[in-house]
Formats: structure tokens, C-alpha cells, sequence
């Protein structure tokens, strides 16, 4: 894997500030689409003015934890899309997977913070927001999900 890949394109809307420490990323997202039965699909990416920067730079200070970094991510952007995300069958409707998978499996964190993301939304919640401001609440989530994985 490059040291970084560029972003897959420009945001599909405004890109939301990423504070770690004393570094200022950007978050950006492709623009979404939605498949025949309901999944709302969109890559979702962290950057700064090099490219799309790693796990590790996003992890915490003192070093990242020994699981990936998609087992602490999935539930802070569950979390955060709260209320939203549909739940069927007893589990919420969401599908994360990196872009890039790292080269040693051993340093999960030293991977693109690049993630396909795929949602099925609660129906009347979905209904009432327009597209645009489901894709930047799907953002700003992230974004906070992001910048939660660099505390310990």
C-alpha cells in the first residue's frame, strides 16, 4: 500500500474540520447512492493537504489499540447516527469496510482512514431529512467518531 492515496475525489458536500491534537484534517464523503433494497451506500475519508491520512495518525497519542481500528469506529458511528440507522432483526442496519487493507495484519492501524460505509435509514426519519442533510449528518458522525478514536 502507498504511504498515502489521494482522496477518492471531492466531497460530495463541505468537508467538516477533524481536530487531533494539534492537527486539523478534513473529513469528506463520495457522493451517496442508494441500491434497489435500501442501502445507502457512500466512502467516507479523513485528509489533510498530503492525502488521505492513516489510522495511526488519528489513534491515540500514547499508541493505537490492539484491535482495528473499524471494531472502535463501528460503534462510535453507530453511536452517533443514533435513532437513524434502522434495526432489523435485533441489529442495526450498518456495514463498514476499509478502502485499503493494511500490508502486515499485525498494524491494523497503519491503513487510509478510507471506509465504505453502507446504511439502511429508519424509514420516517429518513423521510423527513433531505438528501443533503442525511449526508452531513452521516459526516459530521464520522467526523466526531474520528476524532474519538485519538483518545485512549
Amino acid at each position: 500500500m502507498p504511504t498515502r492515496l489521494s482522496p477518492p475525489g471531492p466531497s460530495f458536500i463541505r468537508e467538516h474540520d477533524v481536530a487531533i491534537g494539534d492537527r486539523h484534517l478534513r473529513a469528506g464523503m463520495s457522493r451517496p447512492s442508494t441500491l434497489d433494497d435500501g442501502w445507502w451506500l457512500s466512502i467516507l475519508w479523513v485528509a489533510d493537504d498530503d492525502g488521505v491520512v492513516s489510522f495511526r495518525d488519528v489513534a491515540p497519542a500514547a499508541g493505537p489499540p490492539p484491535d482495528p481500528p473499524l471494531v472502535r469506529l463501528g460503534p462510535a458511528l453507530t453511536g452517533a447516527l443514533s435513532g437513524l440507522i434502522l434495526e432489523a432483526d435485533g441489529r442495526l442496519s450498518i456495514r463498514l469496510a476499509q478502502v485499503a487493507q493494511p500490508d502486515d495484519p499485525i498494524q491494523p492501524w497503519r491503513s487510509p482512514v478510507a471506509v465504505r460505509a453502507a446504511f439502511q435509514w429508519e424509514p420516517m426519519r429518513a423521510a423527513s431529512m433531505r438528501p443533503n442533510e442525511l449526508a452531513d449528518t452521516v459526516l459530521a458522525g464520522f467526523r466526531r467518531a474520528i476524532e474519538g478514536l485519538a483518545r485512549p
